[in-house]
């Protein structure tokens, strides 16, 4: 799984700082091609400009160095600006909002990560969001691996499936909420189990036909 898992253009600093920085994420809530991923409102997860559909068994690697924070400022459906900086920073002081954002400055928090498994294996992908949810859950896999590298920082990497929540609002019914379901802590060069990697190789390659574009 080596060669899967090693994240281009890093820029990694000590893994020793990682936690503190990660756990900040609770208070405040590319050398190569990378799609944009991200949660639609039927729950599908989808990327890239045509929205193509995430396979749902797949397996990601959450780079732990890539978590960012700050602000957005959308107009009518377009990005008028945006602030993000690192969590090992202090988030970006903000002027006026740009004219034309609807909802002023929104707090937004990211992350970057890479798919191990599956069709899509290689690519890698940023997800950001403004969204309630979608911040808990990226809070939550923060807060995870800043727990997983107090205990052991030799795999600080998560390696995730793209799950999905919901709960229902009394105006807008069911609403989605993106998960992030650990399922094993890597190292930042891909080894874990050696017993769940030889699982992973030895399984059968299964011929999917082609996906639907998420709505």
């Amino acid at each position: 799984m080596s060669h899967l898992v090693k994240f281009s253009g890093a820029n990694l600093p000590s893994v020793t700082s990682l936690s503190t920085a990660l756990r900040s994420i609770a208070t405040d809530v590319s050398a190569v091609s990378t799609s944009i991923i991200k949660m639609d409102r039927t729950g599908h997860w989808g990327f890239g400009a045509d929205q193509t559909e995430a396979e749902s068994d797949a397996t990601w690697a959450v780079n732990p160095f890539s978590f960012v924070h700050g602000f957005i400022a959308w107009g009518d459906g377009e990005v008028l600006a945006e602030k993000l900086v690192s969590v090992t920073e202090p988030l970006p002081e903000l002027e006026a909002a740009p004219p034309g954002a609807k909802k002023g400055w929104e707090p937004q928090t990211g992350l970057s990560l890479k798919c191990i498994s599956g069709e899509d294996a290689g690519m890698e992908a940023r997800f950001t969001t403004t969204s309630v949810g979608g911040r808990k859950a990226v809070q939550a896999l923060a807060v995870a691996i800043a727990t997983q590298v107090e205990k052991d920082q030799s795999k600080p990497v998560p390696v995730v499936k793209l799950g999905k929540d919901h709960y229902t609002h009394k105006s807008y019914g069911r609403i989605f909420t993106p998960v992030f379901e650990v399922v094993e802590w890597v190292s930042m060069d891909g080894e874990g189990d050696a017993a769940a990697d030889a699982q992973v190789d030895a399984a059968p390659s299964q011929s999917v036909g082609r996906r639907r574009r998420v709505a």
